[in-house]
C-alpha cells in the first residue's frame, strides 16, 4: 500500500474513517520513514491523527516500525527517553538521578530531542555523560560509565525528521509519543515523563501491546520523568507485563518550586546530602526509576513508598 491509501482510511469522513490497525500503523510508518516518503501525505497522516487522537494500537505499529528501522544497539537495563521541551522547566535534575542509578549498576541510555532548550546538554556536560554520537558509540560508554546519551538526530535521523515537521505544521504530532517510545536498546524496563496526564494511559497501553516488562510513566517536571517532593504523583505502566497503577507520596511539605534558579552550580548542589528540595526531588526520581527495574521480579509486591490502586 502506498501512504495514500492510510490517507483515505483516516480521513474518509464521517461514518466511514476509522483508525489503523497496529499491523497498518507499523506499515504506515515503514512508508513515512522512507527518504522517498511524499511528504504532503505524511503530514496529512499526521495532522489526521491529531484530529481523531491516537490509539494505543497506533502508537504501538509505529513505535515497532521506528525501532526495526534502528541498527544494532547494546543492550541496557533502564530506557530514559527525553523529549519534553523545557518550557517549564529548570535544571535538568533527572540526570543526576539517571547517573545515580548508573553508579549503582545499571546500565542507563539516555536519548531524546528537547527542541531549542539546551539545559538537558548542557547538563550532561555538567556531569560528564558521554554523548554517543553512533551506535558504536554506546556500548563504549555504556560499558565505561554504565550510562550513555544518543540524541535522536543522529540515533534515528529518519524519526528526527518526522519530528522537526512540528516547525511546517505548527503542530505537535503523535511522533512526540514514537520518540518516547522508541526503546532502542530493548531495555527490560523505561521510564516516562509526560507533560499531558492523557498521554500516561496511551503509553502505559501501547507498551503492553509491544510485550514490555516494566514502564513507569509520571507527569513529571517540564514533561521528564523527574518527581517533586512536594507533590503526590499518579503513576501508570507495567510491572512483570501487568498494567500498574499508584500514587507516589509527597515526601516533603516544601512548596518550593523546582524550576526557581537553584543559586549554585550545578555539580556542587548535586553533590550536596542535604534535605534541600532539589536534592530530594534527585532522591525521589532515583528511587522510583529504580524501582521500576526490579519490582516486576514480583508484581503483586508492596511497598511502604507507593499506594497502589487498581489498574
Amino acid at each position: 500500500m502506498s501512504l495514500s491509501e492510510y490517507v483515505r482510511i483516516l480521513g474518509r469522513g464521517p461514518g466511514r474513517a476509522r483508525s489503523l490497525t497496529q499491523d497498518e500503523a507499523f506499515a504506515a510508518m515503514s512508508l513515512m520513514l522512507r527518504d522517498d516518503a511524499v511528504a504532503e501525505a505524511v503530514g496529512a497522516i499526521l495532522m489526521l491523527l491529531r484530529m481523531k487522537g491516537e490509539t494505543a494500537q497506533e502508537i504501538a505499529g509505529f513505535a515497532a516500525a521506528a525501532q526495526a528501522a534502528l541498527p544494532a544497539m547494546p543492550q541496557a537495563d533502564l530506557d530514559w527517553p527525553s523529549y519534553a521541551a523545557g518550557r517549564t522547566r529548570g535544571a535538568p535534575w533527572f540526570l543526576k538521578a539517571a547517573q545515580t542509578l548508573a553508579n549503582d549498576g545499571q546500565r542507563v541510555l539516555l536519548h531524546g530531542w528537547n527542541g531549542a532548550d539546551p539545559k538537558v546538554r548542557a547538563g550532561l556536560n555538567d556531569l560528564g555523560i558521554g554523548i554517543a554520537h553512533s551506535a558504536a558509540d554506546a556500548p563504549r560508554l555504556l560499558d565505561r560509565d554504565g550510562i550513555a546519551y544518543m540524541p535522536l538526530e543522529d540515533l534515528h535521523p529518519a524519526l528526527f525528521r518526522l519530528l522537526r515537521l512540528r516547525d511546517v505544521l505548527g503542530l505537535r504530532s503523535c511522533v512526540n509519543t514514537v520518540c518516547r517510545m522508541l526503546n532502542p536498546s530493548y531495555a527490560s524496563a523505561s521510564v516516562q515523563g509526560v507533560f499531558h496526564p492523557s498521554y500516561r494511559l496511551l503509553q502505559a497501553d501501547a507498551a503492553a501491546l509491544l510485550g514490555w516488562a516494566n514502564l513507569t510513566i509520571i507527569k513529571g517536571g517540564g514533561g521528564e520523568f523527574e518527581c517533586h517532593p512536594s507533590k503526590d504523583i499518579e503513576a501508570f505502566g507495567l510491572r512483570a507485563r501487568r498494567p500498574w497503577q499508584a500514587v507516589l507520596p509527597a515526601s516533603m511539605t516544601d512548596t518550593r518550586r523546582l524550576s526557581e534558579p537553584s543559586g549554585a552550580e550545578l555539580s556542587p548542589r548535586w553533590a550536596s546530602q542535604s534535605a534541600d528540595a532539589f536534592e530530594v526531588a534527585i532522591i525521589e526520581t532515583t528511587t522510583h526509576a529504580a524501582r521500576g527495574t526490579v519490582a516486576g521480579a514480583d508484581p503483586i509486591a508492596r511497598n511502604a513508598a507507593y499506594e497502589e490502586t487498581p489498574p
